[in-house]
């Protein structure tokens, strides 16, 4: 059975690579070492003799021969009368065993001292030698793998160079076909392609190339998109990194990043450098709480030297990108880095189509979707939101086991987008049909006020998020676009707001009023100091107050810096209040002069959940006799 234990640890342990080899193949090792300290003479005896048995046979003459094993303490004797191939019996032995000799040379019994060869002590070398060097040969494994993984740690004495994702003409894959919805901006940058095509046809008349374009716009407007455009009409190779790959703990190591970037795209020239969110690295320098970053500053001083600095860097063009020119530092955006600053803003109608069109084409459509239908109604949408809309249509017709996409999963998505999630529907209930007052209470205002948007929908099925339900509006898209929004149209707006808790004083009482309209009382206040602050549309004349921010971020507005005394401050929470209580008297007026119209609506909403706005304004001219209008005045 020797060394059988070790052979089953060997043969359970895993044999996938030559870490767990090398494992077992130690363990087998160290066993057998142990095993080999044993001395080749201990082998167990059939009748071991005890120490009192042995001194007694002395006495009576019936001992041969004595071996003592002091490494072992043990003595091997050899009785009389015994035969030749028997082996010897062992008798243990104490610390002292001299009484054992007196007795043997009284007794004129041969004894002699053996002392058997000791392995442990080699065994346990060689075995702390194995141990070093199997962890030695796993360190050096480790490293090696990490080292053939890109941008692994074993890159330790690479952490210099610049990780920018380097792309030829074939590979960026995008032309300015599948960029829509930014019409003025590819027009602006055909420029920047012609430059980097037929740069001899601008300086033959003295013209000079732009050095670079910074892309500023809100997130999800095809920023990056329009600067692989811009590679892929050009046909130029395509550098892209991240402005926080530049920073790192150590300072020196960015604009060490910066220099190796900039010597491979002069190896690489005509080509594009594209630095995605380069406020990463381009903060004004010396801003902030607690003072620059060195490493920041170091990397930002680098990259200005580069663009502009005591060398040129013919054919090579640099597009940034940011949502947030306003951190940039100054010296970054003058002529001769950043020529030109190009907006990416939100699409307008004719931009969100074309958008539309671009990602509906690996869509199955049925043939009803209208896109045109789609782009009205989503104003404010990005060309990323778009994207998101359309593939969410996707996600629930195939979740609903269609074989196209139809107006019902678009209608779907667009709730999906904006609100939130579709939750089960209440049971019928007093809670319900509170909600249900709530939100016809809205729905009503929207309708019957001169001056809003009109109604698109109002139903009660709850939303994630605590949304118990929604009265949704078809704005007035050149309004909302435009950012020219009248005074009466504000008004009606916070008169909107506080519809749903008129209805519920209205209905229900002071005492049965619910926290429902907290969402909607933040935005009556946001929207009437505004008013008061920014827009000079209240009794305290065109002065402008407040500005529209504060930059924490840059140092400023550390601690709220006001603008006019304790006096103004006091008018100005008068005017805020007043309108708030001018607009929800008027809200509860309108509630309480139509309360046979609002019950009758409430109980259409409680059976069918959800009333489309063609419907509810039908509903409301019948009951009124009034022709109600579709939409809003246009500017």
């Amino acid at each position: 059975m020797k060394g059988s234990w070790t052979n089953a640890l060997v043969k359970r342990l895993p044999r996938r690579g030559s870490t767990a080899m090398g494992v077992a193949t130690a363990f087998w090792v160290i066993a057998h070492g142990m095993t080999l300290s044993l001395p080749a003479a201990a082998q167990s005896t059939r009748d071991p003799l005890s120490y009192s048995a042995l001194l007694t046979k002395i006495d009576s003459g019936e001992v041969n021969r004595i071996e003592i094993d002091p490494t072992q303490r043990v003595a091997r004797v050899t009785l009389e009368g015994q035969k030749k191939g028997d082996p010897p019996r062992e008798v243990p032995l104490f610390d002292n065993y001299g009484e054992i000799t007196k007795k043997a040379l009284a007794n004129k019994v041969d004894i002699t001292v053996q002392p058997t060869q000791d392995n442990g002590a080699v065994m346990g070398i060689l075995a702390n030698l194995l141990l070093f060097f199997l962890l030695i040969g796993g360190l050096l494994m480790i490293l090696r793998r990490s080292s053939n993984a890109p941008g692994g740690p074993g890159q330790a004495m690479s952490f210099g160079k610049s990780r920018a994702r380097f792309q030829m003409e074939a590979k960026t894959g995008v032309m300015f076909d599948d960029v829509a919805g930014i019409e003025e901006a590819k027009e602006e940058l055909q420029e920047v392609v012609t430059f980097l095509k037929k740069p001899e046809r601008f300086t033959a008349v003295g013209a000079r190339i732009p050095k670079g374009v910074l892309l500023i716009g809100p997130p999800g407007t095809g920023k990056t998109l329009l600067a692989k455009a811009i590679a892929g009409e050009a046909g130029v190779p395509f550098f892209s990194i991240s402005g926080s790959e530049f920073v790192e703990m150590f300072v020196g190591v960015g604009a060490s990043r910066v220099r190796d970037l900039f010597k491979k795209a002069k190896e690489n020239a005509p080509c594009i450098i594209f630095i995605d969110e380069i406020d990463a690295v381009g903060r004004q320098r010396g801003a902030g709480i607690g003072g620059g970053n060195d490493e920041r500053e170091q990397t930002l001083n680098q990259l200005l030297t580069e663009m502009d600095g005591f060398e040129g860097n013919t054919g090579i063009i640099i597009i940034a990108a940011t949502n947030r020119p306003d951190v940039l530092d100054s010296a970054l955006l003058r002529p001769g880095r950043f020529d030109r600053q190009v907006m990416v803003d939100l699409p307008s109608y004719k931009g969100r189509l074309g958008i539309l069109e671009v990602h509906a084409r690996n869509k199955k459509l049925a043939p009803d979707i209208s896109l045109e239908t789609i782009a009205r109604r989503t104003p404010g949408f990005s060309g990323a939101e778009l994207a998101n809309l359309l593939n969410e249509a996707a996600i629930l017709t195939a979740r609903r086991r269609k074989d196209a996409v139809t107006m019902l999963e678009i209608d779907d998505a667009i709730d999906r987008v904006t609100i939130g999630l579709t939750l089960t529907p209440l049971l019928d209930s007093k809670k319900k049909r509170l909600i249900a007052y709530h939100e016809i209470g809205h729905a009503l205002l929207m309708t019957l006020l001169k001056n809003s948007d009109p109604l698109n929908k109002v139903t009660i099925i709850p939303r994630s998020g605590g949304i118990g339900g929604f009265a949704q509006q078809a704005f007035n898209e050149e309004m909302i676009d435009s950012g020219l929004y009248t005074r009466a149209w504000l008004t009606d707006r916070i008169t909107i707001a506080l519809g749903g808790r008129a209805a519920e004083v209205e209905v229900f009482g002071d005492a049965e009023v619910t926290a429902g309209a907290s969402s909607d009382i933040k935005a009556v206040a946001d929207l009437a100091r505004e008013m008061v602050t920014r827009y000079g549309m209240s009794d305290l004349g065109l002065v402008a107050l407040e500005s529209a921010g504060s930059e924490v971020f840059l140092g400023r507005g550390l601690s709220p810096r006001t603008e006019y005394s304790e006096d103004v401050s006091t008018q100005i929470d008068q005017q805020v209040r007043g309108i708030a209580v001018k607009c929800y008297e008027e809200a509860r007026k309108v509630i309480r002069e139509n309360r046979t119209l609002v019950d009758r609506l409430v109980d259409q909403l409680l059976e069918e959940e959800t009333i489309e706005g063609e419907d509810f304004r039908r509903i409301v001219t019948e009951v009124t006799g009034q022709q109600v209008a579709v939409s809003a005045p246009v500017l």
